[in-house]
Formats: C-alpha cells, sequence, structure tokens
C-alpha cells in the first residue's frame, strides 16, 4: 500500500566506516551523515544507523549491526589507506546487515546509503528495499563495479553536477541533490580581520597554500581541523605555523561557526577536484565570504552567489588577491552573504528534494511489484 508523502518511515542509513558520526565531525561527510539522521528524526521518520561504534544515534542499532573503529596501533593515522584486514571487518558487518535484511524484506522501507565500500551496493538486488547512495567522492572503481548488480530498486544521488559527470562517464547515472547545511548552527557572525581555513588537514585540501597566502597578505589565519595525515602536517604545514598562523585543531560545530563567523574572509585551496566542498556553504551561511581555487565543483556551487572569488588552482598570489579584495567589503554585505547561502544551502530545501527521492524510489518499487 502506498505511504503518504508526510507518514513516518522506517529508514536504514548507512555511513561512512572511517570515522565515528559524532562532533567533532572528522570531515563534511560525517558532518552530513550526522546532520541527515538527526534530521530524519527530528521529521519523524524511525531512523536506525549503521555506523562506526563510538558513533551518536545508535540506540537503535543491534550490537551486530555497528561498524568496526580504525584501530592504527602504533602506524600513523590515514585518511587515504586503512589498517590491514580492516576492510575485510567492514564487509563482514555489511554482509550481516544485508543477510538480515533478506531475511526480513519488511524491516524497512528504505535504505539510505553513504558507504564508500561495495557491499551495500552489490547486494542490494537480495533484498530489493528502496535504496538511495549518495556519491560523495570521485568515482571509486569498487562502487563503479558494485552498481551493475544493484538492481532496479536501488538509485544513485550526485552531490553536485560535476560529480554526476565524473561518476557518468564511469557509466554509472545519477540525479544531483546538492549538500545542504543546518542554517541554525551556522549563524551570521560579525566578521573579523583574520582569515580561517578550515578542513581535513590532508594534501588535498590544501591548507599549506592558505598558510602561504596568508603569509603574502600579512594576515593572521587560523587552520581548524583534524589532522588525516601526519607526514604531510609535520611536513608542509607545521614549518608554516607561527607569525600569526596557527592551528587549532577540530572543533565542535558551535565553536567552529563562532571562529568561522567572527573572519573576514575563509580560504578553500583544493588540490583535487572537490566534489563539492561543505565548507563552502558553511562559511558562506555565516555571512563570511570565500575566497577559492577553481576545482572540480567549486564554481558549481558558488555559481552566482555574493562574496566569493574563484581563482586558478594552486594560484596563491591570485588567492591572497582575491581575499584582500573580500576584506576590503562593507560589513553589511554579510546579510546578503548569509541570506544567498540559506536560499541556496538551507537544510529545509533539503529537506523537500530528499522526501521525492525518497518518494520516487518507494513508487518505483511498488510498481515493479505491481507488473504480472
Amino acid at each position: 500500500m502506498r505511504r503518504p508523502l508526510g507518514d513516518r518511515l522506517r529508514i536504514l542509513v548507512i555511513a561512512p566506516s572511517r570515522h565515528p558520526i559524532r562532533e567533532p565531525h572528522a570531515g563534511g561527510l560525517e558532518a552530513l551523515v550526522w546532520d541527515r539522521v538527526r534530521s530524519l528524526r527530528a521529521s519523524g521518520h524511525d531512523v536506525t544507523l549503521v555506523a562506526a561504534r563510538g558513533s551518536d544515534f545508535l540506540d537503535r542499532t543491534p550490537e551486530q549491526m555497528r561498524l568496526p573503529r580504525v584501530v592504527w596501533g602504533g602506524g600513523r593515522s590515514s585518511d587515504e589507506a586503512y589498517p590491514d584486514g580492516y576492510l575485510d571487518q567492514v564487509a563482514s558487518v555489511l554482509d550481516a546487515v544485508v543477510d538480515e535484511l533478506v531475511v526480513d524484506r519488511t524491516a524497512f522501507d528504505l535504505i539510505d546509503n553513504h558507504s564508500l565500500h561495495p557491499v551495500p551496493i552489490a547486494r542490494a538486488a537480495e533484498h530489493g528495499i528502496p535504496m538511495l547512495t549518495t556519491l560523495h567522492t570521485p568515482p571509486l572503481p569498487e562502487l563503479v563495479a558494485a552498481a551493475d548488480a544493484a538492481g532496479p530498486a536501488h538509485s544513485f544521488v550526485a552531490v553536485s553536477g560535476h560529480t554526476a559527470g565524473e561518476w557518468r562517464a564511469s557509466g554509472v547515472e545519477s540525479t544531483v541533490l546538492l549538500n545542504t547545511v543546518d542554517a541554525d548552527a551556522w549563524p551570521l557572525g560579525p566578521g573579523g580581520p583574520g582569515l580561517v581555513w578550515f578542513g581535513r588537514i590532508v594534501p588535498e585540501k590544501g591548507p599549506h597554500l592558505a598558510a602561504d597566502a596568508a603569509r603574502a597578505m600579512g594576515r593572521p589565519l587560523v587552520v581548524a581541523g583534524r589532522v588525516g595525515d601526519e607526514q604531510y602536517f609535520e611536513r608542509s604545514v607545521v614549518p608554516r605555523l607561527g607569525g600569526g598562523i596557527r592551528h587549532v585543531g577540530p572543533m565542535r560545530r558551535r565553536r567552529l561557526a563562532h571562529l568561522v563567523g567572527r573572519s573576514g574572509c575563509a580560504l578553500v585551496t583544493p588540490c583535487w577536484d572537490e566534489p563539492f566542498g561543505l565548507v563552502l556553504a558553511e562559511a558562506l551561511m555565516t555571512g563570511t565570504p570565500v575566497a577559492a581555487f577553481d576545482r572540480g565543483g567549486i564554481s558549481e556551487v558558488l555559481e552566482g552567489l555574493p562574496g566569493t572569488r574563484l581563482v586558478p588552482p594552486g594560484d596563491v598570489v591570485a588567492l591572497a588577491a582575491a581575499a584582500d579584495e573580500l576584506l576590503r567589503l562593507p560589513s553589511t554585505t554579510r546579510i546578503g552573504i548569509r541570506e544567498h547561502a540559506v536560499e541556496r544551502f538551507s537544510a529545509l530545501r533539503r529537506d523537500r528534494q530528499l522526501e521525492a527521492l525518497y518518494r520516487d524510489r518507494l513508487d518505483v518499487v511498488e510498481r515493479t511489484a505491481a507488473l504480472p
């Protein structure tokens, strides 16, 4: 029987496994999944989260459906690799989850998948429960290979048109659903004279280039974020600290929003083709202008928004000039920057689009089941 759009749905959300889904968020992906679960529950849906042990929202998750945490032992942690045997442990848990779904296909109305592991996709046809997988990254060969077996009840969503195009070139079609943020969690800030860079401290995010730009401008810079590559941090970031440039580590959202809102400009320095860049939306929500390298989906995300400047990738001189221009904007422009950001990135808009995508998946399965 067709469920009215507003009815309570039983939703299984599958998170990426590398980090617990909790504050301070390890990265934009973890922040988005955290917001997704919180928002769905606030809307009255019954949400079960499959995520690493230590995550929030595991109150409805049986022990056997909780993913293992990454344990590095004496080795250096990395966002690019896993400890030996870890992915096999994740696969074992995810296989067990799918086995339970196959046994009881009525346990959930829908699956919202954000895992970067192929098992949920490769085995989706076995249970036939309506399922959305969000593509947060450039194409991953193991997920591309799994897509062929996903079945008609499964579909993909990409976080930007750029990301959708990359996956399409690999043979995977998707619908675009831009990432969004909780506007209330990123309130309008007063601005200030300094610069801010925030995110995962890894080579592809390029915080060392933000430090170089700040140094060239003679402006203070606060670098906020978790170190995801210790060798890179020690080699390329630590030598650039001092003289007004400091690293403050990861922050819970409230403190981070306060820091960003009291900054004059946020620097976004991707050294890879950024799928979306959640920090763009977060900074603009606080009214803080953004100077960014034009890579990947950045230009699409910022298109037409006030208080933003794009410069050629890796061009520190141009980045410094763009940031200097933005720092000279009247403080009153921050209100307009936030208003446009709320219009484009607000969670309320996402919730409506997400509900429509959920409804579409449910309808596809109902129509398929009704066929003779």
